[in-house]
């Protein structure tokens, strides 16, 4: 089945202490591309999620987003003894050569000396964010399998409107096929006429050499290998679409060929009826190619 690169999938959960929210989403790309903005401050969660998204899907402009917020945690406070004795030391130093240089100093405070950095130590129990990632990787499974389904579901209609598409691709070359008929025989009608205005105007001309000339010509115009190359493709692309999986970056070259062909086949026309058939033709390959650009 046609898988999209486009895709959306968010959720969110908590425990104990911790809330987080997820969110993920992907946009065509000509591979694969994952970007992540998740917390640094739990080790290794950004190194084992990313393979669990290139596990899930071949292409894609992905972007993974973890908010996590803390509430109220359990933490001890405790006095660094060893801080608090070099801060208590320092302090004397300062005031012994405050009062010899005849200063008089405000005397620090408890809570002047609790505020240098490292006299106080506040242990939590969101040190070891180890089973906080186990948690955020059980989580982010169910998330990740929700972002996989609206692919898969975005892919199906992308199928559906390909094979309308490549349907609507056959009728017009169809269409095509059916006028060339009156095509050939309206083209030399017109090399008749042209052929008699210039034996009538002419002297000493080759009538034969003239006949060979125009019959040239009429093999330049001839259009039946671009119907029969476009057939071929309406069969590729429909080969393809029932392939389903990887099929993206092989149905863009198979939409540039189809291009390829429609234009090669307007330029040789020459026919009014024709050329319209061409030109729609055209319109609806270009709105193919829009849709490939979405195809995994």
């Amino acid at each position: 089945m046609v898988q999209s690169m486009t895709g959306f999938a968010s959720g969110q959960g908590a425990d104990g202490a911790f809330q987080w929210i997820w969110d993920i989403r992907s946009v065509n790309s000509k591979g694969l591309d994952v970007r992540m903005r998740v917390p640094d401050w739990v080790s290794g969660l950004e190194a084992d999620l990313k393979p669990m998204i290139t596990k899930a899907i071949n292409r894609g402009s992905v972007s993974l987003s973890l908010r996590v917020s803390r509430g109220q945690l359990t933490s001890a406070i405790a006095v660094n003894p060893s801080v608090l004795d070099a801060t208590l030391a320092a302090i004397s130093v300062v005031e012994a050569a405050a009062m010899d240089k005849g200063l008089s100093l405000t005397p620090a405070t408890a809570a002047d000396i609790l505020n240098v950095r490292g006299v106080l130590d506040q242990s939590s129990d969101d040190k070891d964010t180890g089973d906080l990632k186990k948690m955020l990787l059980k989580d982010f499974q169910p998330i990740l399998a929700d972002f996989v389904r609206m692919r898969d579901q975005e892919g199906k209609a992308l199928d559906g409107i390909l094979s309308e598409q490549i349907d609507t691709i056959e009728n017009l070359v169809t269409q095509a096929s059916s006028v060339l008929d009156q095509r050939r025989a309206d083209l030399n009608a017109s090399y008749k006429n042209t052929l008699q205005r210039i034996v009538e105007n002419t002297d000493g001309l080759d009538k034969q050499r003239i006949e060979q000339e125009i019959a040239l010509a009429a093999v330049k115009t001839d259009v039946m290998e671009e119907i029969d190359r476009l057939v071929a493709h309406i069969g590729a692309a429909r080969k393809l679409l029932k392939e389903g999986v990887k099929i993206g970056r092989m149905f863009d070259f198979l939409s540039q060929e189809f291009n390829r062909e429609a234009n090669t086949l307007c330029s040789k026309s020459q026919h009014k009826e024709l050329t319209a058939i061409g030109l729609e033709l055209k319109a609806v390959i270009d709105q193919m190619r829009e849709q490939v650009q979405n195809v995994e």
